[in-house]
């Protein structure tokens, strides 16, 4: 280990040089194999990965101590160990906030005791009502994202993956990465000094909220926001190493449309690094260099996208693509709002489309409407307009950020995972889910379509005809049975069996990875005997189209025919599903195609890697009554350790998967190791092995040698496999 791969990141010199002398301290006298530091990180790295708690850990420490020789250097305590690590760990900083979500105490306000907005004490009431000077009642806790840039371009192998979209070759026509897309090239195009280089970095934002506690209680929303780094390849930049949470806000309710004010900090960093941060040096190259950024697009479920873009996402005009053109229709009986009318997006000719020159007063378009451009917003909004904004976002204050043809994207996963409970929970008549209902067939009453359905008042109850999308018991039955016998590869989905309840014939708590593989694969498969024909068409080519979206190579000539597939999709579901059906979930499917032309493949815009990281930080949480605490102390150790096995050999990474590590190379004192996922090399080996003519008379003796040295397993053949897989090398190597 080298000092200067550590650069200039601690702030007590003598303290961070104890730490790098502890890298060549052997672990006991005599060890040559493990250093004080390497043994630590492994420690921990153990710790990090299982969600080892404090208390666990400490007396692992001990038990490591007992068992080693006298002399050992392994720490007694969970404390000497984080001691340890601190100093390789970046800081972070606490602000207080306003409880009223008004201001943030920095800058001329630093020194303020009350709110200037709303006059409400900075400090904590007690239960006495005394205010207790100088604890806070609200905290914002900051982790700057500049350092911790810095820190990637010290790794060698980082700093090197960071320019991978530039010298990677992409395909014509093919879109696999977001430095394919248009709005990648926008950026290069308006400001060639910064797409000239190859070290800038494009980030996406993503802002959530979730409840640290383990429970389904929405009393306590802990929000927090994450940057993702859209330089690295695929395989890297949206793994939890390289997810870089910025900003931890606390309190028991989310923050809402003010959720500007705790971003003031991070758009002030961002200004910074659209300007160019200089002296930043390069690992991989040795040499200094000007490190800029920008901000591509925010990534968020649909309400956290009405707040980060101050967009109005309820009412008649909730979808943020349509605008005043949302098509939009106000239910009398259900008193909801449905968004159905998507015939008009045909080309004129269609034969799905309505021979008329206008649609409630307004032309009507072949596509989808183009949303408004960044400066067409801020005219609106500067004006006044308040029927379709709240607000100016702060994202705004970013120079280039009016000029972005999408600035916040929309999230499939959400999407999806609505679409799929709104079809399941119709088509099984689930409480709570189902579309279908009195209110729903008086609505098609009323709008004059299929009158025949309207519901038939008994003296004991009324009954309601069966619709195209109605299932009988049999078929509900069906259906049913059909999902629990799906049996699909461990690891590619929850295990269908357990979501099925056959006594009522319902699906009970669908995830939403459980709605994607629905939705992906097993939905068309258990409705293919039930159903009328063109209902369970319309629902097929649904399931079609999420699959083509969900591609990882995008055909860049192949969109427009998704947009007007998708757009008859809409209008077959009109056909034979109640208004009520189309909630603005629904709508908004026939806007992906537009991004997913705009901004490339799905997978990189989709909330899934970041609900998964927001589990592990809730793992975080040992200590209740503190979990931003909690989850700020933990994250900084776990960074540190990363730190860590970017320059010690034989350690692996928290924050990546070993599949991913395939021929990485990490420096080590002077020389380079090639860290490579063993398992892969012994299965290709194998292989070869096993199709080699020379090699097959040792293959039957290798078999007859584990049959003999394991009679009791002698007719067991799956057992005697995995045996001769998991030695046959190891044993070959010696024969021969």
């Amino acid at each position: 280990m080298d000092d200067n791969d550590f650069g200039d990141f601690g702030s007590d010199p003598y303290e961070f040089a104890n730490v790098i002398g502890d890298g060549d301290q052997p672990v006991y006298p005599g060890c040559r194999k493990y250093t004080k530091l390497s043994a630590l990180v492994k420690l921990y790295n153990l710790k990090a990965k299982h969600g080892m708690s404090d208390v666990c850990f400490t007396e692992l420490l001990i038990l490591q101590g007992d068992l080693l020789p006298e002399g050992n250097t392994i720490p007694t305590s969970m404390y000497e160990a984080k001691k340890t690590l601190c100093a390789l760990g970046l800081s972070y900083e606490k602000m207080h906030a306003c409880p009223n979500d008004c201001i943030l105490y920095r800058k001329e306000y630093e020194d303020s005791t009350n709110c200037p907005t709303c006059g409400i004490s900075r400090w904590k009431e007690g239960k006495d009502s005394i205010l207790k000077e100088g604890v806070p009642a609200k905290v914002v806790w900051y982790f700057p994202p500049i350092p911790r840039f810095k820190r990637m371009f010290q790794s060698h192998e980082t700093a090197k993956s960071l320019t991978w979209h530039a010298a990677r070759k992409s395909i014509d026509g093919q879109m696999s990465h977001p430095a394919d897309s248009p709005s990648w090239k926008l950026l290069d195009d308006k400001w060639p000094e910064f797409g000239n280089e190859s070290r800038k970095l494009r980030l996406a934002l993503s802002s959530d909220g979730f409840n640290p506690h383990s429970s389904l209680s929405s009393r306590y929303s802990c929000w927090l926001v994450i940057l993702v780094t859209y330089n690295l390849p695929p395989w890297m930049c949206m793994k939890r190493k390289f997810m870089m949470l910025t900003l931890l806000i606390s309190d028991p309710k989310q923050p809402g449309n003010d959720i500007d004010v705790y971003l003031e900090p991070l758009i002030d960093d961002l200004k910074s690094l659209w300007d160019g941060i200089r002296g930043v040096y390069d690992a991989h190259n040795g040499e200094y260099f000007t490190l800029r950024a920008a901000l591509m697009w925010t990534i968020n479920d649909f309400p956290a996208y009405g707040n980060l873009s101050g967009c109005v996402v309820k009412g008649y005009k909730a979808c943020p693509i349509c605008g005043d053109d949302t098509p939009s229709h106000r239910l009398k009986n259900g008193n909801k709002i449905c968004y159905i009318g998507h015939r008009k997006w045909l080309p004129i000719n269609h034969p799905y489309r309505r021979q008329r020159a206008a649609f409630n007063g307004k032309p009507e378009y072949g596509t989808p409407p183009e949303p408004l451009t960044g400066e067409e917003v801020l005219h609106m909004v500067e004006d006044g307009d308040r029927v379709c904004w709240k607000k100016k976002s702060i994202f705004f204050d970013l120079e280039y950020w009016k000029y972005l043809p999408v600035r916040h994207v929309l999230d499939v996963m959400h999407i999806e995972k609505n679409v799929c409970d709104s079809i399941i929970g119709t088509l099984l008549e689930i409480p709570g889910k189902n579309k279908d209902g009195i209110a729903a067939r008086l609505d098609l009453l009323n709008m004059g379509v299929k009158t025949d359905l309207q519901p038939e008042y008994g003296e004991r109850r009324t009954r309601l005809p069966p619709g195209p999308w109605n299932l009988s018991r049999a078929e509900k039955r069906e259906v049913c049975n059909s999902f629990y016998g799906m049996k699909v590869p461990e690891g590619y989905s929850s295990n269908i069996k357990n979501l099925v309840s056959l006594q009522d014939s319902r699906l009970l708590g669908l995830k939403s990875h459980d709605c994607h593989t629905l939705m992906q694969q097993l939905l068309p498969v258990a409705i293919r005997s039930v159903l009328e024909k063109p209902a369970r068409y319309a629902i097929t080519r649904l399931c079609f189209f999420f699959n083509a979206i969900c591609a990882k190579t995008v055909d860049v000539s192949n969109p427009d025919k998704l947009e007007e597939d998708v757009v008859v999709t809409l209008c077959l579901l009109e056909k034979y599903f109640p208004p009520s059906f189309f909630d603005i979930m629904v709508h908004l499917v026939v806007h992906l195609v537009r991004e997913v032309r705009l901004c490339g493949p799905v997978y990189f815009r989709c909330m899934y890697p970041f609900e998964r990281n927001m589990k592990v930080l809730k793992g975080y949480v040992q200590n209740h009554t503190r979990p931003e605490g909690c989850i700020a102390e933990r994250y900084i150790a776990e960074e540190a350790v990363e730190f860590c096995t970017e320059h010690l050999s034989d350690v692996s990474t928290v924050g990546v998967p070993s599949s991913q590590k395939m021929g990485v190379s990490k420096p080590l004192s002077g020389c380079t190791v090639s860290v490579v996922d063993r398992d892969l090399l012994d299965q290709a080996h194998l292989y070869v092995l096993e199709n080699t003519e020379e090699v097959l008379p040792y293959i039957e003796q290798h078999m007859i040698h584990i049959k003999t040295a394991y009679p009791k397993f002698r007719k067991r053949t799956k057992w005697l496999q995995d045996k001769h897989n998991s030695t046959f090398i190891q044993w070959l190597r010696l024969k021969v």
